[in-house]
């Protein structure tokens, strides 16, 4: 049975993220205050704030954990239009911080020209990657060329999603079968938008170098699904643990499941109200838009990867 309790956050403004690592004994909250705040989970099971300080310049969005393979790290987005990285470390015997771990910042990513409102780290399996999608549409994915060097990052892949976006989901499966994908949500409350979750997919094995001299390296995208069915801002998408079936949450007051059958076209397959109750006639098929393969070409985003650091 679950048993509610609160957390004094101390917070000065809305809380808008909590993430907690990966093995749910330390929390991360951030909010429009500029900060974030770590907590850890005592052997009681009380939650104690360990750290706390200003990250950005404008109101944080979302916090999330790497991989404890990576160390303590995190990351943070902003509406003043950049993400950060930071790790935290313990004092060497000569600092005054001595024994005493203190949270750093790392880099700045500062290629988004509007609001930042999703950072994501890739799986594990994927190495260190960092996924970030903007108001303007763009989702970025960044590698740390050097793990022990979290100081460099450079800019992989760039597409646009033609929609502000609000949310993003790495697929956490390991599976040789599919390639890599990532789930964006929209929040452009436009009536004409469509597409409000998209689904993208990629493969290392795909990339093809220009055949300019020193020309930058290309990757092809492709988008698997796109679907419209929220008629809504969509604000949240999350697989679940095996990747095979995405959720997603948006402003029309339901939760809306989606798989893909053995053709790889992916339909609405269950739809839970607010309050977990089922949506009369959920078991229908949902209209992925569109279940690509059967009414509509695959679409492609051409990229130019960037090997500078940023």
């Amino acid at each position: 049975m679950f048993v509610a309790r609160s957390i004094a956050a101390d917070h000065k403004d809305l809380i808008h993220d909590v993430s907690f690592d990966f093995h749910g004994r330390r929390m991360a909250t951030c909010s429009s205050d500029q900060s974030v705040k770590v907590w850890d989970k005592s052997e009681s099971g009380d939650w104690h704030c360990t750290a706390s300080w200003k990250t950005h310049s404008g109101s944080v969005w979302r916090v999330t954990w790497a991989h404890p393979e990576f160390g303590q790290v995190l990351a943070s987005c902003s509406f003043d239009r950049t993400a950060a990285v930071w790790e935290e470390i313990v004092g060497e015997s000569n600092d005054k911080l001595r024994g005493q771990s203190h949270w750093v910042k790392r880099t700045t990513l500062v290629d988004s020209r509007t609001s930042v409102t999703d950072v994501k780290f890739a799986p594990k399996h994927m190495g260190l990657m960092l996924a970030t999608c903007s108001a303007d549409g763009i989702v970025r994915i960044y590698e740390a060329p050097d793990v022990m060097n979290l100081s460099q990052w450079s800019l992989q892949h760039e597409v646009s999603c033609k929609l502000s976006c609000s949310c993003i989901s790495w697929n956490p499966s390991s599976s040789r079968a599919h390639p890599s994908m990532i789930a964006v949500g929209s929040d452009d409350g436009s009536p004409n938008a469509m597409a409000k979750v998209q689904i993208f997919e990629y493969n290392e094995n795909t990339r093809k170098e220009l055949t300019s001299s020193g020309g930058p390296t290309k990757f092809e995208i492709q988008v698997v699904a796109q679907f419209d069915n929220h008629n809504s801002q969509v604000w949240r998408v999350s697989w679940n643990i095996t990747g095979t079936v995405l959720a997603s949450s948006g402003d029309d007051g339901c939760v809306r499941l989606w798989k893909a059958n053995y053709m790889d076209n992916w339909k609405c397959t269950g739809i839970l109200k607010g309050n977990g109750s089922p949506v009369s006639g959920s078991s229908q098929q949902g209209n992925a838009n569109p279940s690509l393969g059967s009414n509509t070409p695959n679409l492609q985003h051409s990229l130019n990867g960037s090997s500078a650091s940023r």
